[in-house]
């Protein structure tokens, strides 16, 4: 897989990043890409916010694998910048042949270029294998997360 290229997502690749999201037993329940109307006035909000980047890996002319990354500047640890990876996935056709580390080192290389002092995530706790993988990585599972679901689905 040498020939994999990273890029900034456009348009055009709404349809396979949401079927990668829909594409597992957590997804499946939340996701629904026969109506693309939502997503595509999301990645209209991420496209235009500087502070937002969605990722798409490229693989033979598809789409393979996506990552966001959110860049928070904070006045914790003096002013640091912190990136916040979210919605990894790599599809189906492809786990098992290093898309997902070269994803995240892609990511982790962005954060740094942009001067972040840290980059964190959160992974859904019944996903051990994810857990796992983070963690062969050098993430450290130093916080426990906590949510609050306001509301199904999004405002767009």
């Amino acid at each position: 897989m040498n020939d994999i290229t990273f890029r900034s997502a456009t348009i055009d690749d709404v349809p396979a990043v949401v079927a990668m999201l829909a594409d597992d037993a957590l997804g499946s329940t939340r996701e629904s890409p026969d109506d693309l109307r939502p997503y595509r006035s999301a990645f209209a909000d991420i496209d235009e916010d500087p502070r937002q980047e969605l990722l798409v890996a490229e693989y033979n002319g598809a789409v393979v694998g996506t990552a966001q990354l959110s860049y928070l500047p904070g006045l914790a640890r003096q002013g640091a910048v912190r990136a916040q990876i979210e919605a990894v996935r790599v599809d189906r056709s492809v786990r098992g042949m290093g898309l997902g580390s070269r994803l995240i080192e892609e990511c982790v290389r962005r954060a740094r270029e942009r001067g972040c002092a840290l980059v964190q995530l959160t992974s859904d706790a019944s996903r051990a294998d994810a857990h796992r993988f983070y963690d062969k990585l050098g993430f450290q599972a130093s916080h426990v997360g906590f949510k609050l679901t306001l509301a199904e689905g999004s405002s767009h």
